[in-house]
């Protein structure tokens, strides 16, 4: 089953600068864990992958996350990483061929922090938790297995380990330049390490890097700013961050409006150019008595340029489509997308799962054909 979009003058398609970087629609590939990269090593068919995003137009490629040069960053061997020599010597053929074929393509840097175990047991490395603690446990897809594992207590970040990280995400940055990306952007959301020190749940410290709210940005911004250091004035930072956690899909990082911008002001001040909020519906209210999304909020709030991402084009968001185990049909909710855009609520479009779909997507958009159906089977198994 297929829905028409119908061909319009669409603001998706209208050019957008931020810092240096000029992007010729407001479509984004949204970053989307792969496990195609063995021993951390992009293939020739991960570069095949993200040029056929190029190729079909979108505007700018968001990579899957990147583990930093850290023990406890990311606990799949597949997942790539930046700092082997072989991996970067790889991810420079994937810049050249993303850029050969006009493409604009930056790398989403990750560390899983709390969430460290989830894909893959690794008793030998303690994760890396502000506190020491998981989280709350609420709703999850996790299994109860690997929930029971996660709640029992690790020892809290030492100041070492605080600037251990914050020094290897400057250095993960610093190699994405030198191999040709065109900005950065970071993982900030979903219970993983940045985000687990903004959220209570898993930030009770009583020093510099914990407390109020306020002070709960210390780690996240310290780690803001060491980019900017390393990548200079002219490139973008994109900062991805969540309401929900994947400890908790019912947490929230923000109770109210107020709360909200302390926080996304301080990562703007520290250098953030574009606010990524992520959210099971692009359209979902974020706050009682006002239908504004979470990007919207973000925007309002802080005045600089966000995303909106969350079922674009589907029914279901990406948890419930993976506990429907298949087929997520076709919505065709593109001219509430192109609405919001258009009154200027928020600025750019991340699209996920129809980039697995579809690698034309943004070409499909701009020429009213069909929305394409998503089958999880079929999508995430393979890259195509």
């Amino acid at each position: 089953m297929s829905t028409t979009v119908a061909t319009t003058e669409s603001p998706l398609h209208r050019p957008i600068r931020i810092r240096g970087l000029e992007l010729p629609n407001r479509i984004v590939m949204s970053p989307m864990t792969r496990t195609f990269s063995p021993g951390g090593v992009p293939t020739e068919e991960v570069a095949g992958y993200y040029r056929r995003r190029a190729e079909g137009g979108t505007g700018l490629i968001v990579t899957e996350g990147v583990g930093i040069d850290h023990p406890g960053a990311v606990d799949h061997p597949d997942v790539p990483n930046l700092h082997a020599p072989a991996a970067r010597d790889s991810w420079r053929r994937v810049v050249d061929s993303v850029h050969e074929a006009g493409g604009r393509i930056i790398p989403q840097l990750w560390h899983v922090g709390p969430l460290f175990g989830a894909m893959r047991d690794v008793p030998e490395t303690t994760p890396m938790r502000p506190s020491g603690v998981w989280g709350d446990p609420g709703v999850t897809s996790y299994s109860q297995d690997y929930v029971d594992r996660a709640v029992t207590p690790t020892r809290a970040m030492t100041e070492s380990d605080i600037a251990d990280v914050v020094a290897a995400f400057a250095d993960a940055a610093r190699t994405s330049v030198e191999l040709g990306f065109d900005g950065i952007a970071v993982h900030g959301g979903h219970g993983y390490l940045l985000d687990s020190f903004l959220w209570a749940s898993t930030n009770r410290r009583d020093d510099a890097w914990g407390g109020d709210l306020l002070r709960r940005t210390a780690f996240p911004v310290a780690v803001v700013r060491a980019i900017r250091g390393a990548i200079g004035d002219d490139l973008p930072i994109v900062y991805r961050f969540s309401q929900h956690k994947q400890q908790d899909f019912t947490a929230r990082l923000a109770d109210n409006p107020e709360d909200l911008g302390t926080i996304l002001s301080a990562l703007v001040d520290a250098g953030v150019d574009v606010l990524d909020a992520s959210s099971r519906r692009f359209d979902a209210p974020a706050f009682e008595g006002s239908d504004l999304s979470l990007a919207g909020w973000a925007k309002k709030t802080t005045g600089a340029i966000t995303m909106g991402v969350g079922c674009v084009g589907l029914g279901k968001s990406l948890r419930d489509g993976r506990l429907a185990g298949g087929t997520v049909e076709s919505v065709d909710n593109i001219d509430e997308l192109e609405r919001r855009i258009g009154t200027g609520e928020f600025d750019l479009a991340a699209i996920g799962r129809l980039h697995l779909a579809d690698p034309r997507i943004a070409e499909t958009l701009r020429g009213g054909g069909p929305l394409p159906t998503f089958d999880r089977v079929a999508h995430e198994s393979i890259l195509t």
